[in-house]
């Protein structure tokens, strides 16, 4: 089983790559939108796992999701650092 997190598309990087750069927490990093349906949009929302962008979620369920993970405490606390510790590394 895979664990997808919210994020929202902020900025288009190469059309034609499909990549896309996706908030995570606060975090912006470079994801592929190619096993998504169609173009990729600033200000949708996808499920991120990693690094690709697997499906097209709307706001209301990204919210939802993320207080569920938020509810989780320090391991998702965790997971967060981790995803910051990664786009550190990225840059």
């Amino acid at each position: 089983m895979c664990l997808g997190i919210p994020a929202q598309l902020v900025e288009i990087v190469d059309p034609k790559a499909k990549t896309a750069k996706a908030e995570i927490g606060g975090v912006r990093r470079i994801v592929s939108c190619a096993l998504l349906e169609g173009e990729a949009q600033v200000g949708e929302w996808v499920l991120v796992h990693v690094g690709f962008a697997l499906d097209r979620i709307d706001e209301e369920q990204a919210a939802e999701t993320l207080q569920l993970f938020s509810d989780m405490g320090e391991a998702y606390e965790r997971e967060l650092a981790e995803i910051r510790k990664s786009a550190e590394g990225a840059a």
